[in-house]
């Protein structure tokens, strides 16, 4: 059997299925022809009724929640009675300004809208009609370059956000280009690493426990550096690097005299260049074949700067313990003779094993499965 698939094209009909309890289309479906999977992996489109389809969450009873960037909106998708498809699509929250991020914990959505989190408190128990957003706390800058944020609870209770650099590259001190965490009513908010320029993406070990993070590195070196980086916390207060040294060994031509990059937490992995790493988890269903239980698969959103265009696909990164031994793609094909059919933005493993794939292009849900 080969190693890679085609994807076929989604006859009419197959679309109609896909859709079913969708309610009225706002755009037309991606189409996913030319997309590669490995073999025995399907892609099928889950909704495409969630315009500017940014992170995802799942919530307690099944919904998927949704952020956006431009769109301003926080969706809420109810699955389908069959589970392989959404079914209707409601906005939750609107006139936020760039709710990118979304996190569920204890029946409550917190969100992120750049100097602020808010939160809908027991948002699934009327989902038409939505609880209004709370202010949790206002702390956080007002910058709004790399001022979206993902944010996510991680196994010790508490919310982990995000700061990015307010530049491409700059040295603003500690308040910025750095990852916090901070309890659920927005007290105790604490620095956790510092030297990370623009991180849209967290995950958490499902036997160490412990944090994994994408960054994106600095434009305007050329096309080929810096990489893009995956980052593991094993010290509260660790420093990655930026803006002084970049992928573990490039000093910054502007800000890396006088610095060493041996001073500095070096990533895990350096990806391409300019691939825009954003969301990840670890793999954690079933459904899947057990070479990929706990795998990392990453969102590589794509390049927006480079002469020939890199990203635009979903990673699979494999483990040996704390070091990553491959990194292959699980689809790829979203961007074809340097024109972009679809922009991956986040991943979210569903109950039934099955992966969720955001798509911000696109406005649109994926559902990649495996055998069925």
């Amino acid at each position: 059997m080969p190693r890679f698939l085609l994807v076929a094209w989604l006859g009419r009909a197959a679309l109609a299925v896909a859709l079913a309890g969708a309610g009225p289309a706002v755009a037309a479906a991606p189409s996913l022809d030319g997309l590669v999977l490995p073999a025995g992996f399907q892609i099928a489109v889950w909704s495409d009724q969630v315009p500017d389809a940014r992170a995802i969450a799942l919530g307690a009873k099944g919904t998927v929640f949704v952020g956006s960037r431009q769109a301003g909106k926080v969706y809420a998708v109810e699955p389908a009675a069959d589970g392989r498809h959404g079914g209707t699509v409601h906005v939750v929250a609107r006139g936020l300004e760039q709710p990118v991020g979304v996190a569920f914990r204890d029946g409550d959505l917190y969100v992120s809208a750049i100097d602020r989190i808010v939160v809908l408190r027991d948002v699934e128990r009327d989902l038409a009609a939505p609880p209004k957003p709370e202010v949790v706390t206002s702390a956080f800058p007002k910058d709004k370059h790399h001022g979206w944020k993902f944010i996510a609870f991680g196994p010790d209770g508490k919310l982990y956000v995000p700061i990015g650099a307010p530049c491409n590259i700059c040295d603003r001190g500690k308040d910025y280009a750095k990852i916090v965490r901070m309890n659920a009513d927005g007290s105790g908010i604490e620095d956790v690493a510092f030297g990370v320029r623009n991180s849209v993406g967290l995950a958490w070990h499902p036997t160490t426990g412990r944090l994994w993070f994408t960054d994106n590195g600095r434009d305007m070196l050329g096309d080929d550096v810096p990489g893009d980086e995956i980052n593991r916390l094993d010290r509260v207060g660790a420093h990655f690097g930026y803006p002084y040294c970049h992928q573990g060994d490039l000093p910054d031509p502007e800000f890396g005299e006088g610095k060493a990059c041996k001073d500095y937490v070096p990533p895990v992995r350096v990806l391409d260049a300019h691939v825009a790493a954003l969301g990840l988890r670890f793999y954690t269903g079933s459904q899947f074949p057990a070479a990929y239980r706990n795998a990392l698969i990453v969102a590589e959103h794509g390049s927006w700067n480079r002469s020939k265009k890199s990203g635009y696909r979903v990673m699979v990164a494999r483990l040996d313990g704390d070091r990553i031994t491959a990194y292959t793609p699980l689809v790829d094909g979203f961007q074809k003779n340097e024109q972009a059919r679809g922009r991956p933005v986040d991943v979210q493993v569903l109950p039934d094993g099955s992966l969720l794939v955001s798509d911000d292009l696109a406005g649109a849900l994926y559902r990649i499965s495996y055998g069925g």
